[in-house]
């Protein structure tokens, strides 16, 4: 990300309300793509909840507000995924779903190439089958 370099990844995506518009978009696509059935069918009906914590951790995670941090300390990624059987089918549906989410987005080309590659490390992170 070489064009503003003093801008986090938040920066440039937009801030909060773009932010916003994302994780919920993510969601609306998890819920109504048959695709993701496999990962929907791993979250509660109401995703009110989810949707906000997905919102702070990405705040955080990309160099916005520590919202998560400052409400439930160290998301601790991993372990709090454990109970779920994640493996390739999984990450794949969760990627898909984020993916077509940015790709409603505006954002540079190397934002979503360095986006792309950071979610798919921490998808890739969270198997555990």
């Amino acid at each position: 990300m070489t064009d503003v370099q003093a801008l986090t990844p938040y920066e440039l995506l937009g801030g909060e309300a773009v932010l916003r518009r994302l994780v919920d978009r993510f969601y609306d696509i998890m819920e109504n793509d048959q695709r993701a059935a496999g990962i929907h069918a791993m979250h509660a009906k109401d995703t009110t909840l989810i949707r906000d914590k997905l919102f702070e951790f990405l705040s955080g995670w990309l160099g916005g507000p520590q919202l998560f941090i400052e409400k439930y300390g160290h998301p601790r990624l991993r372990a709090r995924h454990m109970p779920f059987s994640i493996g390739e089918a999984e990450r794949d549906q969760w990627l898909l779903c984020m993916y077509q989410a940015m790709s409603e987005i505006a954002m540079s080309d190397e934002l979503r190439e360095h986006l792309e590659e950071a979610f798919f490390k921490t998808a890739d992170f969270m198997r555990n089958q």
